[in-house]
């Protein structure tokens, strides 16, 4: 029966959507490592190959087979983000890597999947229509443990989002809203304290993002570069690899978090817009997925993913264009890291996987 309806429930525009993506990733890749003197394009497209196998390798398992795991994988999440302060290859100041010779894994990274996954499979279980103060307390201490792992490496920017990912779920899965009312007023409090934690160059970040001509040649300049890359590429761009602020060195990280700040400046607001809407396609896909499952596992791993994908573009994006602090938030498959390309691919995989197998399940 799986084979027979294989063509009929395999969702081909979610894949032609991420086969889109990727090919625009590896152009504008081709363009950052011409800019920055190092082929970061082709382990890129290694990483995309792998990523595929990954992702359609995936559909021969039933995605219902990983609830047994969960605690297994949130298990495996809290010691390898232990180990990363403990052995940790430091870049930039960031202990985030373990090295493996021949990778270096970010297992920030695979803390979103995996939260996702434990979130999704533990709400499935503990059904409620409603849940409580109380009924969030367990996993919001789930969700505190890696993030504080994860904001001492420090990487602030995922310790956020996996936070906000996770309040994400919890609010579909169904939470009163005196509850939300009550973690709001118990978390008002916080905020001075949050604030004393931050380091220097985090704080740094904030006032930039406020007043970035306040130091242009300092914790403004990052900001104000891509801003202005963005706003010169016009209608169209300059053209493909004619992007000046990339080219004469004055864009920093244009392969990682400023991705997105060269494809503007070489291929202009129409060229942001296909982007955009290739995206706004992924996530429609998603919560399509999500919306038709018809067993709550699948909904609330649907819908997480989604979820996931979604913060991490509007994030990214919205941090070059000015409107959010700079955080290192890779943007999906068009930044470069193996780490978040493997991740996106099995979350990629996990929604054809949920939607290959929707029609198993009665209403």
């Amino acid at each position: 029966m799986f084979e027979r309806n294989f063509l009929e429930n395999f969702d081909w525009w979610l894949l032609i959507a991420v086969l889109l993506v990727m090919a625009i990733g590896f152009i504008n890749l081709n363009s950052a490592s011409l800019a920055a003197g190092y082929p970061f394009q082709w382990k890129q497209l290694v990483w995309y190959g792998a990523g595929l196998a990954v992702a359609l390798g995936s559909l021969r398992f039933d995605y219902r087979s990983l609830c047994p795991y969960a605690w297994h994988i949130y298990g495996g999440i809290v010691v390898m983000l232990i180990l990363v302060l403990l052995i940790g290859k430091t870049v930039g100041g960031s202990q985030r890597w373990i090295p493996l010779g021949f990778f270096n894994l970010q297992p920030s990274e695979f803390a979103k999947i995996g939260m996702v996954v434990v979130l999704g499979s533990w709400l499935a279980s503990d059904d409620k229509s409603e849940y409580g103060f109380f009924d969030m307390l367990k996993p919001m201490v789930l969700t505190m443990i890696p993030v504080y792992l994860i904001y001492k490496q420090p990487d602030l920017g995922t310790a956020l989002l996996i936070f906000i990912l996770s309040c994400c779920l919890l609010f579909m899965a169904g939470i009163k809203w005196v509850t939300v009312l009550t973690l709001l007023g118990l978390g008002a409090p916080m905020a001075p304290v949050i604030w004393n934690m931050l380091k220097p160059y985090q704080k740094a970040r904030v006032f930039a993002f406020l007043n970035p001509e306040n130091d242009p040649q300092g914790s403004g300049y990052h900001l104000l570069q891509s801003k202005i890359a963005v706003g010169s590429g016009g209608l169209f761009g300059k053209g493909y690899l004619h992007g000046t602020q990339a080219h004469l060195n004055f864009l920093p990280e244009v392969h990682t978090d400023f991705a997105f700040s060269i494809w503007a400046e070489e291929w202009g607001l129409m060229g942001s817009i296909a982007l955009i809407l290739l995206y706004a396609l992924i996530i429609q896909r998603g919560l399509h997925i999500a919306y038709t499952s018809r067993e709550r596992f699948g909904s609330l791993l649907a819908f997480g993913i989604t979820s996931m994908l979604f913060l991490q573009i509007v994030i990214n994006i919205f941090m070059v264009l000015g409107m959010l602090p700079v955080v290192g938030i890779p943007l999906p498959l068009i930044s470069y890291g193996g780490s978040s390309v493997i991740v996106t691919m099995i979350g990629i995989g996990l929604l054809l996987n949920i939607r290959l197998r929707r029609f198993l399940f009665q209403q």
